[in-house]
């Protein structure tokens, strides 16, 4: 299985941006689903998680209230929201699944098995 990460792109502070993360294939299943984003010189860190059902969401505490992860299980598709864009939101946004999990999403790297590459969100001031 393939995820493909987009809907990353040159934004002001302020805007919006919805980014997508789509399954190469149907598998029958699904995986909770993870977004982290990497900085440059900063260590990757965990943004938002979904459940397979979608039903339990988590959060990094920084993107609270800014942020919201969705799915639409029929599209194989995993979205995230981000809403009142901060400069320091720049980074490169990966998604990730996690074949195993049941319930509350992994904030943790190890527990994703499967990584699309990344899409690049930059915002300017």
């Amino acid at each position: 299985v393939q995820l493909q990460a987009s809907g990353g792109g040159l934004v002001q502070a302020g805007a919006s941006l919805r980014l997508s993360c789509a399954a190469s294939r149907r598998t029958g299943r699904t995986w909770a689903t993870g977004w982290f984003r990497q900085a440059p010189g900063k260590e990757r860190e965990f943004v938002a998680g979904i459940s397979r059902g979608g039903s339990f969401t988590d959060y990094a505490d920084s993107v609270k209230g800014r942020f919201t992860i969705s799915r639409d299980n029929g599209k194989n598709t995993v979205y995230l929201q981000i809403d009142s864009l901060k400069p320091e939101d720049t980074a490169a946004y990966y998604c990730a699944a996690d074949s195993r999990r049941v319930g509350l999403p992994s904030q943790t790297e190890a527990s994703y098995d499967y990584w699309g590459q990344g899409t690049q969100v930059t915002v300017s001031s």
